[in-house]
């Protein structure tokens, strides 16, 4: 179930959201540090993110589903924001470095269509990060969270669906260890959970941070089957024409 626009700009203008946007951020600049000249594409709602790239990479622009709706990023700039049918992206073939799926994923009712789309418009030697809900842990349990409305994922499934779409998974981490509750004090605790529960590899995160690349397979083709040309003979009973009129050749057998 996809969520309002209007909804998730409310969440992250909270004080869990702010949290949950810091956190979040530490695991994406562990996997892309720097994406100076990159072109990088944010689908979803990845705008709370993509503040991390705009700065120094080749263009940044963020695609949200006309489920969810658009809203306009940046406020203070030139829009780089836009509405898009999720199937259906207007770039070109191998138009983007890097992509970034946040809140996409377990929001698509056709999450495998939704990844070979991304596929396409995805160059060669480019990067797949999404950030989706973990279903082991606690924030995909309460709807006063966004990660915990639509579909979560524990790692295999999120492995096979990759696979399934043509991506490799390369990296793996998580975010968001911090209970998702509304109390100052858990908030600001917050850095120590999250150094807590990646040392010791608790399976509680809240988020998965993945990290994959394109397969491009070089298509094999077919040996073609070698044809053998047989001629084409007449049955040995049936008598030619000459040998009917020859008086001296035997009579056909009846």
């Amino acid at each position: 179930m996809t969520m309002d626009v209007v909804n998730l700009r409310e969440f992250y203008s909270s004080q869990l959201g702010v949290v949950a946007r810091r956190l979040i951020n530490r695991g994406i600049q562990k996997r892309w540090q720097d994406a100076q000249g990159q072109r990088v594409l944010g689908f979803g709602y990845p705008t709370p993110y993509l503040g991390l790239f705009r700065d120094r990479c080749e263009r940044c622009i963020a695609f949200m589903p006309a489920a969810q709706g658009v809203l306009k990023w940046p406020t203070a700039r030139a829009t780089l924001s836009t509405l898009v049918e999720e199937r259906a992206l207007p770039l070109p073939d191998a138009a983007v470095d890097r992509i970034l799926l946040v809140h996409a994923l377990e929001m698509s009712d056709d999450p495998e269509a939704l990844l070979r789309e991304v596929w396409r418009i995805l160059a060669p030697s480019g990067r797949l990060l999404a950030v989706v809900p973990n279903r082991r842990g606690v924030w995909a349990r309460t709807d006063a969270t966004p990660f915990g409305h639509g579909r979560p994922y524990s790692r295999s499934q999120i492995s096979d669906l990759l696979r399934r779409t043509w991506f490799t998974p390369v990296s793996w981490s998580e975010a968001l260890f911090v209970p998702p509750l509304q109390q100052g004090w858990l908030m600001r605790s917050a850095p120590a959970w999250e150094r807590i529960g990646g040392a010791t590899s608790l399976p509680l995160a809240g988020v998965h941070v993945v990290e994959a690349t394109k397969q491009v397979v070089r298509p094999i083709s077919a040996k073609r089957e070698r044809i053998r040309l047989i001629p084409s003979l007449e049955p040995s009973l049936v008598p030619s024409p000459m040998q009917a009129d020859d008086p001296d050749l035997p009579a056909r057998p009846r």
